[in-house]
């Protein structure tokens, strides 16, 4: 736990400005210790390029039970943490508790979507099948084809790029825009950072949240880079604004997500592909915008005004690997494409290994980073 009232405050060290590492140092700073970020683009990676989906239900798949109730109770989580990081200013950061909307395009998309909504439920989930004249009177630039929906009234947003920047407000100079090229250890103990320029850094616990980056002197992670393409999509000068809410969808059995933002515009996702290419693919570009059009046509009405490609960390399993390698260590990357649903639970699981805090057994041994080395029972398998 950190020290008491009027003794020195304990030092850690973040190396990673992702949307993990700054709501991991916000909490520790949060909780009494004094906290230094390293990374020399922070908010720049697979967090700027994300949606902001907090999405517990639409984001299930089958065969991952032992992630279903980690994005359950993250998302559970996520007004508390808004609302102690920006105090009554929730849209600020791009916060709607909004439903979702999932379309589909045709007949076999509809069963598709039954399939998945009937797993839902055997989860407890909230999700309200909704015909298409229903869901064209919640959306009126739907197809008028579409083959109806279902909502999804705990499926919320948030914004990520104004979420991190009111996270490095807060932080203020305790980020730091430098590079860590390495970790120093002592008997095999982890004592502090060591920056590209070599300048040595102590302190009493080293946080990683590196996303895919290895570092000289770290056990070697079951990582993988699976890249998307996103595009964002401007409205035409004095239109008004596509939709209210986020709407995903099936299109031919391929999904596909519209994200409105404050400004009017549109965060078109996100393609997955595994082929190490970080420039985006035209081929990507192209689906994602005809399957966008046929669900809501008015995007041929917009501007292209970005189109970007980042490398998401993955798992064999797609569960975050977060955990203590050694008494001065603690890792906490892997959340593919979680990473924002995920950030109130998974911060707070590495603060309190930081804290040395009690954490949940089950919880622990989902996340475990070292589940890979040895056959785990909590770990994949089937619903």
């Amino acid at each position: 736990m950190p020290p008491e009232e009027g003794t020195p405050l304990a030092d850690v060290i973040v190396v990673g400005a992702g949307i993990i590492g700054l709501t991991t140092a916000w909490r520790l700073v949060e909780r009494g210790w004094d906290v230094t970020v390293y990374d020399p683009a922070p908010a720049s990676g697979a967090t700027r390029a994300a949606a902001g989906m907090l999405a517990p239900a639409s984001e299930i798949v089958w065969g991952q039970p032992s992630l279903y109730p980690l994005m359950v109770e993250s998302a559970r989580r996520y007004a508390d943490l808004v609302e102690r990081l920006v105090p009554g200013r929730a849209a600020d950061v791009g916060y709607l508790p909004t439903e979702t909307l999932v379309v589909a395009f045709d007949h076999a998309d509809r069963a598709a979507l039954d399939e998945l909504t009937a797993l839902q439920a055997s989860l407890g989930l909230r999700a309200v099948r909704v015909s298409s004249l229903a869901a064209r009177r919640l959306e009126s630039a739907l197809a008028p084809g579409i083959a109806g929906g279902v909502s999804l009234p705990d499926d919320h947003q948030i914004d990520p790029r104004a979420l991190c920047a009111a996270l490095l407000e807060v932080l203020g100079d305790r980020v730091i825009r430098s590079e860590v090229a390495g970790i120093l250890r002592e008997e095999d103990i982890t004592t502090g950072v060591r920056l590209a320029d070599g300048a040595e850094h102590r302190s009493g616990q080293v946080v990683l949240c590196t996303g895919l980056t290895s570092l000289p002197g770290v056990p070697s992670l079951a990582l993988r880079p699976v890249y998307g393409d996103i595009l964002r999509l401007e409205p035409s000068r004095g239109t008004r604004p596509l939709l209210t809410r986020t709407v995903r969808g099936l299109v031919r059995g391929r999904p596909v997500y519209l994200v409105p933002r404050r400004d009017g515009s549109l965060v078109v996702g996100a393609t997955t592909r595994e082929d190490d290419d970080p420039r985006p693919s035209t081929e990507g570009v192209h689906r994602l915008l005809d399957d966008a059009w046929r669900l809501v046509p008015g995007v041929l009405d917009t501007r292209l005004v970005e189109t970007m490609t980042r490398a998401r960390p993955g798992t064999p399993d797609d569960i975050p690997l977060v955990g203590r390698l050694d008494p001065g260590l603690v890792v906490s990357t892997g959340y593919f494409r979680h990473g924002i649903l995920l950030a109130p639970l998974g911060s707070k699981v590495t603060a309190d290994l930081v804290d040395r805090a009690p954490v949940d057994p089950v919880t622990l041994a989902t996340l475990d980073p070292h589940r890979f080395d040895r056959p785990h029972p909590t770990a994949g398998g089937a619903p």
